[in-house]
């Protein structure tokens, strides 16, 4: 990874924040969480820029987080399993970030 970049782990821990209750998110663009599947939605907290993608009406997979001081995590093709941050979120946690998804 490049110093500029976000590891899966800092990622996870934003996403933790946000499942906690201890960040919010607002979505950005125009389409819910129920317009866009199967697609990509992107929200914002507090400067941080997250692209998760809704497979089937499901919570699939983190495709990108953008931090405000612009390091930034990706999720691409030659990664290795258990690298995105969606899979080092616990039952709970990914049921409630799926749950604050649908209801933006």
């Amino acid at each position: 990874m490049s110093s500029n970049a976000l590891t899966p782990r800092e990622t996870y821990q934003l996403l933790r924040d946000i499942a906690l209750g201890i960040r919010t998110m607002r979505r950005l663009g125009e389409q819910s969480w129920a317009q866009v599947q199967p697609g990509l939605m992107t929200v914002e907290v507090e400067g941080w820029v997250l692209t998760f993608c809704n497979d089937s009406d499901t919570l699939g997979y983190c495709a990108s987080c953008y931090a405000p001081d612009g390091r930034a995590y990706v999720l691409g093709s030659d990664q290795k399993f258990g690298t995105d941050p969606i899979e080092l979120m616990s039952t709970w946690e990914h049921g409630e970030l799926q749950r604050l998804l649908k209801a933006l």
